[in-house]
């Protein structure tokens, strides 16, 4: 299966002879071991007070600039600037839902929901029961949220099924996703709203309450009281926009367009891991950038697994995988954003035609 062409369902990729095929817990015990005895599971915590550090001080600095510039349209320098800090604030919050950066599960789940609520405006408690979801089961058909059919269609029979007025989006949805994703940051903050507010069970909904409603009002009211009207809106929509990109290019290449598994399907965790996820190539730049997910390979096969970590325990992944022959994609960053986009357009040929309408068809015959 070559990287530019993933397939929408997964072979499964049998061992080498030698290799325990018969049972593929074993193999994926045999990985997890080498990676413990290395001490690559061990916590990080000093690097993630640096990088926190380092955040804080530089949306400190775009705080200082925000100030400084007054009425200036160069205000919306700072309003990107933020989206990015915000959107690295984010990365850290999705390290401490998964047991990364502390060795107590409260003191992550802690910092885990005063980055996401207080500093993101995403609500903690739907992160993790939606990304917790996705782990279990990656690209997995009716069980992965991540692909759960919206405005955007991950394979073809949710594409076949939508109406005639959204069937043009769907056709051409994989040129319009990025564009759709300058929306992303305000769908993130409108779902973690509901969350807190719904009627479903939220752990701590109280607090997140609390830290959503002052996250949103405080800043909302900053900008205001220090910018006129108008800029104020164009503020508000350039820091959610460059947001909603951000956190769409880091996420997006690491699934979309790899294969898809039926709901009912068994198959190993080693392989439903690896065989769904794609890793993007790059040095310590694409590192910071994607904030750890360019291994995405790893970081499924070992979740609580610390970033700086992840480089050392894709050598020894890649080569176990080769060795037992299971599929190990890595592509460069613009190339799985090409892929996606073919993916998500080939995907969206199965969208109905607006001239199938029954009421259309009939005038057009007539």
């Amino acid at each position: 299966m070559s990287e530019a062409t993933a397939a929408p369902t997964v072979r499964i990729i049998r061992t080498r002879p030698g290799g325990d095929s018969k049972n593929p817990a074993s193999e994926y015990s045999s990985l997890l071991h080498t990676v413990r005895n290395l001490g690559l599971l061990g916590r990080a915590t000093g690097y993630y007070w640096v990088v926190f550090s380092i955040l804080v001080v530089t949306f400190l600095g775009a705080a200082a600039g925000f100030v400084l510039l007054g009425d200036s349209w160069f205000q919306l320098l700072i309003a990107a600037a933020l989206g990015i800090i915000f959107t690295q604030f984010a990365f850290l919050a999705h390290e401490a839902s998964h047991r990364a950066v502390f060795t107590s599960g409260p003191a992550n789940d802690r910092a885990g929901r005063v980055l996401a609520n207080l500093f993101v405006g995403i609500s903690y408690a739907w992160w993790m029961t939606k990304h917790s979801r996705h782990h279990a089961n990656p690209n997995v058909i009716g069980k992965d949220p991540d692909i759960e059919p919206d405005v955007i269609r991950f394979n073809e029979k949710d594409a076949s099924e939508v109406n005639w007025l959204t069937s043009f989006i769907t056709r051409k949805q994989g040129y319009l996703f990025f564009p759709l994703l300058t929306l992303e940051g305000i769908n993130l903050h409108i779902h973690g709203f509901k969350t807190v507010f719904g009627k479903g069970k939220v752990d701590k909904r109280a607090t997140e309450i609390a830290m959503l409603t002052t996250r949103i009002v405080l800043y909302v009211a900053v900008i205001f009281y220090f910018l006129p009207i108008g800029m104020a809106f164009a503020f508000i929509g350039v820091q959610m926009a460059v947001f909603g990109v951000y956190m769409g290019a880091s996420f997006a290449p690491n699934h979309k367009g790899m294969p898809q598994l039926p709901a009912d399907s068994r198959v190993d965790f080693l392989r439903r891991q690896v065989l769904t996820s794609r890793n993007i190539k790059g040095g310590l730049a694409m590192d910071t950038f994607m904030g750890g997910l360019n291994y995405q390979i790893e970081h499924h096969l070992f979740p609580n697994m610390a970033r700086p970590h992840l480089k050392k325990a894709r050598e020894i992944a890649k080569e176990y995988c080769d060795s037992h022959s299971i599929n190990y994609t890595e592509t460069g960053l613009f190339q799985s954003y090409g892929i996606v986009i073919e993916y998500l357009n080939r995907v969206g040929l199965a969208a109905r035609d607006p001239f199938d309408c029954p009421m259309v068809t009939q005038f057009r015959r007539s």
